[in-house]
């Protein structure tokens, strides 16, 4: 035990309480703000044309792209800070913490007059793996800090309705009721770099439909076999026709359409006109041609150039890969051969399988089919042939009655999509 007996000690001891004191006081005091909330009149919106929904599709597929038009501003945001300066060469600092979406974001800038109100367009570092993994619908919020000279001045939250990113938009209406097309979005569905294409061309070329890829080195004979054997690969493959609803519609004032991504398409073996359509536009645009998508109201098709030019156009109507099942037809053939090793001509498949297969035949093929003088793998190769001309004629007549449509811009509902050109600002989703 210590006793202070000096006064000299004592007065050391109350000195140093009373200034301890002040320090602990002043830890619970809060210095006031220098800045008005009320002045600054901080705001955050998020583009008025989507309504709250926020489409991972168009955030990844439209990256590169800035236009009013589309809802994007000029730095493709779709988000508008504003603040009013409250000083001359003010610093405004905006912090956007990390949500389901995003990463931390910060936004600076200098607000040069005093009283002068200021809208800047912040690029948000979103979170693209998870944009691209998302397959439902949710909600994130985001919140946004302002601080003015490193002074924390307000907060403003905001609550956005988060799609699918297998959900594409097709159109919004704006508040004026003018719609604003965006079927070209279907191009970033289109990804000529998918991993999955090396190893298809590998398996289409093992096939022997044609003997190696040039794309346009050859005529417009050797283009055309080439997407003939992309159309052989997709039937030996499986690929058929799977029906999803036209579009879906988050809001009264939009549309959208689902669509399956490439290796969703490779790995169900499902596909609609959609689906198909930039499934064969990805490996065409792998091996260097040239792609179209023509959109009608719940129906799309696909084209390409059979030359670099593009002065010829040739059709193909994706669907028809669902007229043929060659996985069920080769197991059908396998069966009936184990069953029966001696059989011959047409009983080397069930007659359920000859109902449906010999109508595509020729009257000559039918006859070697059924004497044994066509083996099975040309027997397959036949029917393909035949359902790969049928689908280039299909829809001739259809281009041929819209073709002035597909090249109005006024008409929204046709839409002649020229992938080539829309890489220019569409970016594929991966």
């Amino acid at each position: 035990m210590v006793i202070l007996n000096s006064n000299k000690t004592t007065r050391t001891v109350l000195i140093l309480g009373f200034y301890l004191s002040l320090v602990l006081c002043g830890c619970h005091q809060t210095r006031p703000k220098v800045y008005d909330p009320s002045q600054v009149k901080f705001s955050v919106e998020y583009s008025p044309l989507f309504e709250s929904q926020f489409y991972p599709s168009l955030v990844m597929g439209a990256a590169s792209l800035s236009d009013p038009a589309y809802g994007l501003t000029d730095s493709g945001s779709l988000f508008s800070v504003s603040v009013t300066a409250p000083v001359s060469n003010a610093v405004l600092r905006i912090s956007i913490d990390s949500s389901k979406l995003n990463y931390v974001t910060i936004f600076q800038e200098v607000l040069p007059v005093k009283d002068m109100r200021y809208t800047f367009y912040p690029t948000i570092k979103w979170k693209y793996d998870q944009l691209y993994r998302t397959r439902q619908q949710g909600v994130a919020d985001l919140t946004f800090t302002c601080f003015i000279n490193d002074e924390e001045v307000d907060v403003k939250n905001l609550r956005l309705n988060y799609r699918s990113a297998n959900d594409c938009l097709l159109s919004v209406r704006d508040d004026a009721g003018r719609n604003h097309d965006y079927r070209w979005l279907f191009a970033a569905y289109v990804n000529e770099e998918h991993p999955y294409i090396d190893s298809i061309l590998s398996g289409i070329l093992s096939q022997g439909v044609v003997r190696k890829i040039t794309g346009y080195q050859g005529d417009a004979k050797s283009v055309v076999s080439q997407v003939e054997a992309i159309w052989y690969y997709a039937l030996e493959r499986g690929i058929t026709y799977s029906s999803i609803s036209c579009t879906s519609t988050p809001t009264i004032r939009s549309n959208v359409q689902h669509i399956r991504f490439f290796d969703e398409v490779y790995n169900s073996r499902q596909a609609n006109c959609v689906d198909a359509c930039v499934f064969f536009a990805s490996i065409m645009r792998k091996i260097g041609l040239k792609p179209v998508i023509f959109v009608e109201p719940c129906h799309a098709y696909l084209g390409y150039y059979t030359d670099k030019g593009r002065r010829n156009l040739r059709l193909l109507e994706t669907t028809i890969t669902a007229w043929a099942d060659f996985p069920a037809l080769t197991r059908d053939h396998k069966a009936v051969m184990e069953a029966n090793p001696n059989a011959q001509g047409k009983d080397r498949i069930s007659s359920a399988m000859n109902s449906k297969y010999l109508k595509y035949l020729t009257d000559d093929e039918k006859k070697k089919w059924e004497n044994n003088q066509m083996d099975f793998e040309t027997f397959k190769r036949a029917v393909a042939h035949s359902l790969f001309v049928k689908a280039s004629e299909y829809d001739k007549e259809n281009y041929k009655n819209n073709k002035k449509l597909f090249a109005s811009a006024d008409n929204l509902q046709y839409q002649q999509l020229d992938i080539e050109q829309l890489r220019k600002i569409v970016q594929p989703i991966n």
